[in-house]
């Protein structure tokens, strides 16, 4: 039975108690609650819209890992050092604005939140594992969630945000931004017995998450033209509402395919034990990965996150394979936590073993002729150290690449897994929408996933979720307090 002081308002009652509020936010994950709590604390009226009821509502951020980090780095790393590393390539000055606002705010983020009461644990040797929330999530393979990190860092900010005076209702879906004289007025919506309600507002912040679980936003935005082939590596939640009413209501928005994601088994299409681990992230940054026909497609030096979106981009999104040997999947694939070797096997995932190519091939559904090339084109160039002359060329960014023996070779289905996608409302460094038509969108804010113009872009560029989650919304929170 749901606890009473988390009960779903309903009725007239439900639609009274959302008329008025000088900041209104639109999602109840960590984003949203960092920005409401932060503006209470600066002395606003705030509410929370969430479009669930339960009472441990499921979002990304209640079954995260819990590791924040920036960029992969631990958040103490020095903020120049952190955008020296980070903005390798990027040219455009808002995106390294925004850049600027993560890494000077990553570590402030984490300081606020263990103020806030939130417990820290180190997950492992990586420097980016010092900050993983407790009880941590990160090793547990399934879907173990309830009482760890997230789940826990919710309720807590639930309850701050509570003792500050705000409020959070669940069972309100916002559908609609209220617009008047080009200013953001407000957000109607239904709640979840029917009625509707409307709730006029100062400052609107849109921070619902992204919308990797929409099957017609990402085959629009080109994430994949098959959804039903790649795996939805979170909580189903994200379906895009405020990327939408955003949209609808004349702000700017980026589009773009990319997303956060890792490579995962193509069992995990079907096997439920396979989400969200074990991914295979580790192994594919030193070997190969073809595509249906037997052939390279992707620089897999680029790492998981840019292969998931290549994977996903392929006419059969789950018609990709990595290929290695054994002397790989006994070292890189049992390197890191909750490797592929032995938890995939373990788990029912499909891992072919060989003495040829041609095995190997006819296991995989691989043309062996084409496969054959592939291989050998690959070793030549690792053995050469004239890895540009392949196509496509392999880089060698995240992992060195590795000669592939051919009779002890190793075959694993491949799919991609989205967790969060990438596009989303653009917004200034001050966390403020854009107008379509150009400049800040009076009264609109975006945070967390919701919010765009700093990740993906051609090279997939990826903060951190969490990070990128925490330090958005307490900057909207700032300029909030400071207007």
């Amino acid at each position: 039975m749901r606890d009473s002081k988390h009960s779903v308002l309903s009725g007239a009652g439900m639609a009274a108690a959302a008329a008025t509020a000088e900041v209104a936010v639109v999602g109840g994950g960590i984003a949203g609650l960092v920005c409401a709590v932060r503006c209470a604390e600066l002395g606003r009226r705030v509410v929370v819209f969430e479009r669930q009821t339960e009472d441990r509502y499921p979002c990304n951020s209640r079954i995260t890992g819990g590791v924040f980090h920036c960029g992969l780095h631990d958040v103490r790393t020095d903020p120049d050092e952190l955008v020296a590393r980070l903005g390798i390539g990027l040219e455009e000055p808002s995106r390294l604005s925004l850049l600027r606002v993560v890494a000077d705010g990553a570590r402030g983020a984490v300081e606020w939140l263990q103020a806030q009461g939130a417990r820290f644990v180190r997950g492992g040797a990586d420097p980016w594992h010092s900050f993983v929330l407790a009880p941590p999530a990160i090793a547990q393979l399934g879907r173990h969630w309830e009482g760890r990190g997230g789940d826990v860092l919710l309720r807590l900010l639930e309850t701050r945000l509570t003792a500050a005076g705000g409020r959070l209702l669940r069972g309100h879906d916002a559908g609609e931004l209220i617009v008047e004289d080009g200013v953001c007025a407000g957000v109607r919506g239904v709640t979840s017995a029917g009625e509707g309600f409307e709730c006029r507002a100062r400052a609107v912040v849109l921070a619902d998450g992204g919308f990797q679980a929409n099957r017609a936003q990402i085959r629009a935005a080109g994430v994949t033209a098959d959804p039903d082939r790649i795996v939805q590596r979170n909580a189903g939640t994200g379906i895009g509402a405020g990327f939408a009413m955003a949209e609808r209501a004349g702000a700017r928005l980026m589009r773009q395919p990319a997303f956060y994601g890792h490579v995962q088994s193509r069992d995990a299409l079907v096997n439920p034990d396979l989400w969200p681990y074990p991914w295979l992230d580790e192994l594919l940054k030193h070997y190969v990965v073809v595509d249906a026909s037997g052939r390279r497609f992707t620089d897999e030096g680029r790492g998981g996150i840019c292969v998931a979106n290549a994977i996903a981009a392929l006419a059969d999104p789950a018609g990709a394979t990595l290929i290695c040997d054994e002397a790989g999947w006994n070292g890189p694939g049992q390197a890191r936590f909750l490797p592929p070797n032995p938890n995939l096997e373990k788990a029912g995932g499909t891992v072919w073993h060989a003495a040829s190519v041609a095995a190997i091939a006819g296991m995989a559904g691989l043309d062996a002729a084409s496969l054959t090339a592939t291989l050998d084109s690959w070793n030549a160039a690792v053995r050469s150290r004239q890895l540009e002359r392949l196509d496509p060329a392999r880089s060698e960014r995240k992992g060195e690449a590795l000669p592939i023996a051919t009779g002890s070779l190793i075959a694993i289905p491949l799919a991609a897994g989205i967790t969060y996608t990438m596009a989303g409302v653009l917004i200034d460094d001050q966390g403020r929408a854009q107008r379509e038509a150009g400049g800040p969108f009076a009264g609109l804010y975006a945070a967390g996933s919701t919010s765009a113009g700093l990740e993906g872009g051609d090279d997939v560029l990826y903060v951190g979720g969490l990070v990128k989650a925490a330090t958005t919304a307490l900057r909207v929170a700032a300029c909030i307090g400071a207007s």
